[in-house]
């Protein structure tokens, strides 16, 4: 499948309405990936998490991933290209790849913790009202991402961080790969909530991630290409994951910044939604092979 049409959306919806039952059956059906990286001995996963917490702008576009039908179509096209092991996002999206037939072989991992909604004054609440460790293993997927974000200023931190302490221990019982992405975080002068990407931050928000739960055998970090990602890939010896980010308007600069990352051997892939997904110019294919052949490289 290379498109998604408007037939394919009125099916989802006459099965999600007459037969649901069909989303646990092709669960239990489809096909398992051979392990966590494919050919190209990293992980690739395209990430569709971002409408769950009502954030949907890519690029200059503030409703950009609010067509699901467009959202689909982009990620079922990324999805066919070689090198693209698999998705990251939450249930409703999960179930509709699921049910276009777009999972076979593919690694799924679930989405947590939706509940720190874009914009709001509860925004840092990141509470888990997605995915748990049980429902990511009853439909044999691969693992759970968690946001872990930490504001030094808003009491409503603690809450999120034991939270993701607890799913961390969940998924590792399971045997699954527990994907935190965590950020030192705070609202800057209009209230708005802002990741602090400075080489310190991003290094004190990776240690902290670290050191959740009582194991960390099988967590990996999911962490932003800062200026010195060398110290930061320093910082501990948890594989790692590239955060792709927002969609650049130089998108040659972008890809200078993650093949330089891709270089370290702690950097074990990547996971990149708007940037592939909404690329500048809207050509999904080359967004997708032009990063398959950097990690590659």
């Amino acid at each position: 499948m290379t498109a998604v049409t408007a037939q394919d959306i009125a099916g989802l919806v006459t099965i999600r309405a007459e037969h649901p039952e069909r989303v646990a059956e092709m669960a239990a059906a489809r096909t398992q990936p051979a392990g966590l990286v494919g050919s190209t001995g990293r992980l690739l996963l395209v990430a569709a998490d971002h409408p769950a917490r009502g954030a949907l702008r890519a690029g200059d576009d503030p409703l950009a991933m609010g067509d699901r039908a467009e959202l689909l179509s982009r990620m079922v096209r990324a999805l066919d290209r070689p090198g693209v092991d698999g998705v990251l996002g939450t249930a409703d999206v999960v179930e509709d790849l699921l049910l276009l037939g777009a999972l076979d072989g593919k690694v799924v991992i679930g989405s947590m913790n939706r509940g720190g909604l874009a914009g709001t004054t509860f925004e840092i609440d990141d509470r888990f009202t997605g995915y748990d460790a049980r429902s990511i293993a009853s439909a044999g997927y691969q693992g759970g991402k968690m946001l872990f974000r930490i504001d030094p200023d808003d009491p409503a931190t603690p809450a999120t961080m034991q939270a993701c302490a607890q799913a961390v221990a969940e998924l590792a019982e399971h045997r699954m790969m527990a994907m935190v992405e965590p950020f030192i975080s705070g609202r800057d002068e209009s209230g708005r909530m802002r990741n602090d990407l400075s080489t310190e931050s991003v290094i004190r928000s990776a240690t902290v991630a670290a050191g959740l739960a009582p194991t960390s055998a099988y967590t990996w970090l999911k962490l932003p290409v800062v200026e010195d990602m060398e110290a930061v890939l320093a910082a501990s010896t948890l594989p790692v994951v590239l955060l792709g980010g927002e969609v650049s308007s130089d998108q040659d600069a972008q890809f200078a910044t993650w093949s330089k990352a891709l270089a370290s051997p702690a950097v074990r892939g990547m996971v990149v939604g708007r940037s592939l997904l909404f690329p500048p110019g809207g050509n999904v294919e080359d967004a997708v092979d032009a990063t398959v052949e950097m990690m590659t490289a």
